[in-house]
């Protein structure tokens, strides 16, 4: 199981020195989606010159011309790029094939899709996925869904893929993350608005890898 430190609405300065403070309690750094929006793949070159070490997904949520943008991200260094699980198959296949050639990962982002019971299976059948991200969004959580919900639904219809999820978590909530069995736990203002980000990672960290 690993923590990966989501990085959303910060500046690259700032994240860059977090990422130095939590840097023995982090396993991936996720350069997020208004991350991405303002500092481009200049985020994720400097994550990697700083951090050769981790791993590092670049959160693009690819919608189209999947093999040119998910390249662009392992181009620039990242390990991981993210493509929605929404958009049309020949995007999630370009995306792949993108992958493969870099020997890399491509993750499925669940936000806004339905019938995960069908959608699911035909990713992982027919289209060769092998990594799913359970993301319930900001929007969803203020309307009441939640991502424990969500991770224990895919964590039934999944025949192996390597799962992460992602919404809210904090560490008071991690250990039920930890039970369901997530691969891959993501928080993000869980320690960047966290009173003392460090102590926040480190118990993260230690519910994580315990």
């Amino acid at each position: 199981m690993k923590l990966q430190l989501a990085l959303d609405d910060i500046s690259l300065t700032d994240a860059l020195s977090l990422g130095e403070k939590v840097r023995d309690y982090v396993d991936i750094f996720e350069i997020g989606s208004p991350f991405i929006i303002e500092e481009g793949m200049h985020a994720v070159r400097a994550f990697r010159k700083k951090f050769p070490e981790k791993e590092i997904l670049a959160d693009t949520k690819i919608a189209d011309a999947g093999e040119y943008e998910a390249g662009l991200t392992f181009a620039a260094g990242a390990d991981y790029c993210t493509v929605i699980a929404i958009t049309d198959d020949l995007t999630i296949k370009a995306c792949i094939n993108a992958a493969n050639k870099y020997g890399k990962k491509v993750f499925v982002d669940t936000i806004n899709a339905s019938d995960l019971k069908n959608r699911i299976p035909k990713l992982e059948k027919e289209l060769g996925v092998n990594s799913i991200s359970v993301h319930v969004g900001v929007d969803e959580q203020a309307a009441g869904q939640t991502p424990l919900n969500a991770l224990k639904e895919v964590k039934e219809i999944s025949q192996g893929s390597l799962i992460s999820v992602a919404g809210g978590i904090k560490p008071a909530t991690i250990d039920q993350y930890v039970a369901a069995g997530a691969d891959i736990v993501i928080v993000g203002g869980g320690v960047n608005h966290a009173e003392d980000p460090v102590e926040a990672a480190r118990q993260l960290s230690e519910a994580i890898h315990q």
